[in-house]
């Protein structure tokens, strides 16, 4: 049975506020896609090669030029030259074949041929015989005698020099590589280069055979270290990318294959492209409003009233309009979305509704705008907005604490205005790119005169909201509480006992509805308004008698009775004709629900015995709300505590037992979704309330006591 109940409750709970939910969560998803579908659409172009450009394009995506990466990385390798590896062998075998001439001519010189070859005379081609039979390399050997007999001759200091700039010369020609094909021209460098030394002219030219036979190739083709480099080349070319927002053709100039590809890369010729990035923004909003929906769903019905779903869509068209229009002005050089007020809305919502729901819309917002500037872009969100408008919101709804006047809402667009400088500093100093002062200069104005727009907006557009759609914020509710007032004026001075009364049940409201997480300030302001319905007949309601007699000692019961059982409704025309808020109304007219007016119903039963019950019921109807619920408990406790004559503590507490007990047995907190937890808090706020305000006090001595110790 109590399952059932449950099951019921909530699925009536949700048939009532599901549907206001879902419609708010579409068109706030609606409003968002409307204003940034051009964000991620990119327009076509019906364009043929060869003709003129009618309008200057500049590419919608960042995007690589595969071909013109390819070619460009065909270029790199073709420019490489072929690698060759220096055989240092060769090199130390030929260089070493002529200083082995050197030093087999300095042999022969040294030994005594004559007892060696059994000769009385020695003649020059006896010693070239024998010293060709010590060379060991065959080309050398092979050469002229003429060339032998040259060396032979020359003085042991020529041929030591000699030795030296010839094998220094080979061996630097050879260091540098001796390509196939390249001897002839290296043999003539090499012979050019001796003959600027000390070496005569002569003794260079017999040398020149044997230089001749000295060079050789020793460089050779390096398929590996070729390729090596080939890579080297390859991987240095960087990918050609087209930027977005790069200049493709201007207006009037032709257009050539080059240009025509790079408008079909980017998509600028393809129509049916378009669709995704669409399909993505949608997806992309549909989330959005499933957020929204799943927040709305999360807070109380009864909080989000249809006026307040309505003020959140009037805000969430009021800003993406905002930045939408900012975004036209935006360039490179001038980011003008610093300058974007957005601290606003979440100002307002925290004021109109709540901190949980502005905290949440903030992050919303924050997506939106990421999308609205990113300079139509398709893929791109500007995350530097995003940050900045989420920083920003966030700071002012944490700033924003409680709004006594107008003076909390500058305060904290004070605050704003300081994070915002901050946060723009941070993105001048991450930045790679390098700002001169006046840039830096620019960004923190904007960001300065984006909170101090903000708090000008919110100050102006608080009192549509509240007087347009009737939507009651704190800052309403402080000014109904002022005592100046003129309700509360009237009240004052047509009944003060009843405005003393209301006092009373304020404080006890509020303390309670904090205790539960109601509205304390809704019960506080709307406590002072309840009882305003007495002022009609202020006389007739015992607070206000003060030494009268009472004018239901004159009245039959059922007169008075109709007198007493008509200021609710009396007092909610009264506050209906000076158009108070439709939340204060309420309570005034539900603070007794549909109980009996006990005194004078068993009065008239005395009298009458058919009389009635539901003749001395108030006409209800019972409280909707917490802060209806609690002032009505309070109202009825605060009476029944003041008619009492010095209440100790358990006569509190039973009293206000007793009268929780017999409005949960009539059914009058049915209808105010307070739960038997809430009740217990309740119950042990306004005992502890009432113990403080009646504590126990020393009895002093009356003035004729005084008198008689004095004597």
């Amino acid at each position: 049975m109590k399952r059932d109940m449950l099951i019921k409750k909530i699925s009536s709970y949700f048939n009532r506020n599901w549907s206001r939910f879902l419609l708010t969560a579409l068109c706030c998803s609606a409003i968002f896609f409307a204003f940034t579908y051009t964000n991620v659409y990119t327009e076509t172009y019906d364009i043929e090669k060869f003709s003129t450009a009618k309008e200057t394009i500049r590419a919608p995506i960042t995007i690589e030029n595969t071909k013109e990466t390819e070619r460009r990385i065909r270029e790199a390798v073709q420019s490489v030259e072929d690698h060759y590896e220096i055989s240092q062998e060769v090199t130390d075998e030929q260089v070493n074949s002529v200083i082995e001439i050197f030093e087999v001519v300095d042999k022969v010189e040294s030994e005594n041929l004559k007892e060696i070859l059994k000769k009385d005379k020695i003649t020059s081609i006896d010693k070239v015989e024998y010293l060709k039979q010590l060379l060991q390399n065959d080309a050398i050997k092979e050469l002229d005698d003429s060339v032998f007999i040259s060396i032979i001759e020359a003085s042991p200091n020529d041929r030591v020099l000699a030795k030296e700039l010839v094998s220094s010369t080979l061996y630097d020609v050879y260091n540098s590589g001796i390509k196939v094909g390249e001897e002839d021209k290296v043999a003539k460098s090499v012979v050019q280069k001796l003959s600027y030394t000390t070496l005569s002219d002569n003794f260079v030219e017999e040398m020149i055979p044997v230089i001749q036979v000295a060079v050789e190739p020793n460089s050779f083709f390096s398929a590996d270290q070729t390729n090596e480099a080939q890579k080297k080349a390859r991987d240095t070319v960087e990918p050609v990318m087209i930027r977005a927002g790069e200049l493709i053709v201007e207006e009037g100039q032709l257009i050539t294959n080059e240009i025509f590809e790079e408008l079909e890369l980017t998509g600028l010729l393809n129509e049916e492209r378009n669709v995704y990035p669409l399909i993505g923004l949608l997806i992309l909003m549909v989330l959005l409003g499933f957020i929204i929906f799943l927040e709305l769903q999360h807070t109380n019905g009864d909080i989000l009233s249809s006026r307040k779903l309505l003020a959140i869509l009037i805000i969430s068209f009021f800003i993406v309009v905002l930045m939408k229009t900012i975004s036209f002005y935006v360039t490179a050089d001038n980011p003008l979305y610093f300058i974007a007020p957005i601290a606003t809305v979440s100002m307002l919502l925290k004021m109109l509704l709540n901190e949980r729901i502005a905290i949440v819309f903030s992050i919303i917002y924050a997506i939106v705008g990421s999308v609205v500037f990113n300079a139509n872009i398709p893929g791109l969100l500007n995350m530097e907005v995003g940050i900045y408008f989420l920083i920003t919101q966030l700071v002012s709804i944490y700033l924003l604490a409680i709004v006594k006047d107008k003076a909390a809402i500058i305060k904290t667009g004070i605050g704003v205005a300081c994070i915002n400088l901050m946060t723009v500093s941070l993105f001048v100093l991450l930045s790679f790119e390098k700002y001169d002062w006046s840039d830096f200069l620019l960004i923190g104005i904007y960001g300065f005169l984006s909170a101090i727009i903000a708090t000008v907006l919110t100050i102006g557009l608080l009192p549509f909201f509240e007087t347009g759609l009737g939507i009651l914020s704190d800052s309403k509710l402080l000014t109904l509480s002022s005592p100046n007032h003129p309700l509360l004026r009237k009240l004052l001075i047509e009944a003060p006992g009843t405005y003393h009364h209301s006092i009373m049940v304020a404080n006890l409201s509020e303390a309670s509805c904090e205790a539960i997480g109601a509205n304390g300030l809704l019960a506080r302001v709307a406590a002072y308004y309840h009882d305003l319905g007495k002022t009609i007949r202020p006389h007739y309601f015992i607070e206000n008698q003060m030494g009268m007699k009472n004018p239901h000692d004159y009245l039959d019961p059922c007169q008075s009775a109709e007198i007493i059982l008509g200021h609710p409704s009396d007092g909610a025309k009264l506050l209906k004709k000076e158009k108070l808020p439709k939340e204060i109304i309420d309570v005034a007219l539900q603070h007794h629900g549909t109980t009996l007016l006990k005194y004078f119903y068993f009065k008239a039963k005395e009298k009458n015995d058919k009389v009635s019950e539901q003749d001395f019921r108030y006409v209800g109807p019972k409280p909707k709300s917490k802060e209806a619920a609690v002032v009505s408990i309070c109202d009825s406790i605060e009476a029944a505590v003041r008619s009492m004559k010095n209440p100790s503590q358990v006569e509190i507490e039973k009293i206000v037992s007793a009268i929780f007990e017999d409005r949960i047995l009539d059914g009058q907190l049915n209808d105010s979704t307070l739960t038997f937890k809430e009740i217990d808090q309740i119950k042990n706020v306004i005992c502890e309330t009432l113990k403080g305000i009646y504590h126990s006090r020393i009895e002093y001595p009356k003035k004729e006591e005084k008198i008689r110790e004095a004597k």
